[in-house]
């Protein structure tokens, strides 16, 4: 069906083009740059069938929720695949499922939304060319109203606010896809949960020497000795030993028991035997020097200063916080072992330490 064969009274009204069409010339030999104006506008079937147009409205509509569907379908993905589920897909072969099925459902989620957008803009909003002369840079106020009433039109022949099921379904999709992105944010690693508040240290167990990797007993720690010690059971060939020495990584000194100030150390201590983290509380770094007569560690990075007579206290540098203590004793067969997990996280302060 075209526009010749339907009675000028049922063609839609186009804007006026007589100012155009008032420059529309002849090229001669004075004038060889003419303008030629415009070819006659062709109307569409949507322009003229008002049921081509519902069928076009709702191919848009089911473009709109098709990517509704493939967001939904993105997120359960990511929730319910492995991701060490492999699938073969010919002819791929054999590739992750859990990335097949993000890749898919993800790029027709997209894809639906712009062909949704523009099968709209072919078949439903106005396709009326306009022409307009070049003017100057700074706009006049005739034309800034122009402006706003070819927009006002726009928005008009757009019947953004007449075809509601369009609109609505559109506004789904467009508020659906960034679901997508904020759910690759929890891909980005591991949730921290409380593992950070908690190390492998618990009650019963044994203080083994970083060196030997023998248990100690109390006489195996000399009064003014440093001695590195890790939680019974952690090997250096296990997969999460780093992870783990990370924040379990302990120093044992051995003070006389008058020397001790705090109240507290002095409870949680054995014979004069304490038990520290080795992690700076300012950036993370392994304390490595001490010095007997002071009493003091010192952090090699920063040089954050920590007195073990004192409760670890912060004595100088940049360490926000002295360094936990772990409560120590002995079992049965002689054997220095831990009476619980340290009490507060080890290491730096953290955002959600509390």
């Amino acid at each position: 069906m075209s526009s010749q064969d339907i009675p000028e009274e049922n063609l839609p009204a186009e804007r006026a083009t007589d100012e155009h069409n008032a420059a529309v010339g002849i090229a001669d030999e004075q004038n060889p740059f003419a303008d030629p104006g415009l070819p006659p506008h062709e109307h569409r079937v949507q322009d003229i069938d008002e049921r081509a147009a519902k069928r076009s409205e709702r191919v848009v509509a089911m473009l709109f929720t098709l990517s509704m569907l493939a967001t939904i379908g993105f997120i359960a993905s990511f929730v319910t695949i492995p991701a060490d589920k492999s699938v073969f897909i010919w002819p791929l072969g054999h590739i992750s499922g859990l990335n097949f099925a993000l890749g898919t459902t993800l790029g027709v989620a997209l894809f639906a939304i712009g062909a949704g957008a523009v099968h709209w803009a072919r078949t439903l909003m106005s396709d009326v060319e306009i022409a307009d002369d070049r003017h100057p840079i700074e706009a006049a106020p005739e034309v800034r109203a122009k402006v706003m009433a070819d927009f006002r039109q726009g928005a008009k022949e757009s019947a953004l606010g007449r075809r509601k099921l369009i609109r609505n379904t559109m506004l789904g999709a467009l508020t659906l896809v960034p679901l997508s992105g904020i759910v690759l944010l929890r891909d980005l690693g591991p949730l921290p949960e409380d593992k950070l508040r908690h190390t492998l240290w618990s009650k019963g167990k044994l203080l083994v020497n970083m060196n030997t990797n023998e248990p100690l007993r109390p006489s195996d720690v000399a009064v003014g000795s440093l001695t590195f010690v890790k939680p019974e059971g952690l090997e250096e060939h296990d997969e999460e030993f780093q992870t783990e020495i990370a924040k379990a990584a302990l120093m044992i000194v051995r003070l006389q028991p008058d020397n001790i100030k705090d109240k507290r150390e002095l409870e949680w201590s054995h014979e004069g035997i304490v038990a520290y983290s080795k992690i700076c509380t300012h950036v993370g770094c392994p304390i490595s020097l001490y010095e007997q007569q002071t009493h003091h560690v010192l952090c090699p990075c920063h040089q954050s200063t920590f007195d073990l007579s004192d409760g670890a206290r912060v004595i100088f540098g940049p360490a926000g916080h002295p360094l936990p203590q772990l409560r120590i004793g002995v079992n049965d067969e002689g054997y220095l072992q831990a009476l619980g997990d340290f009490e507060e996280p080890v290491g730096p302060a953290f955002w959600e330490r509390g």
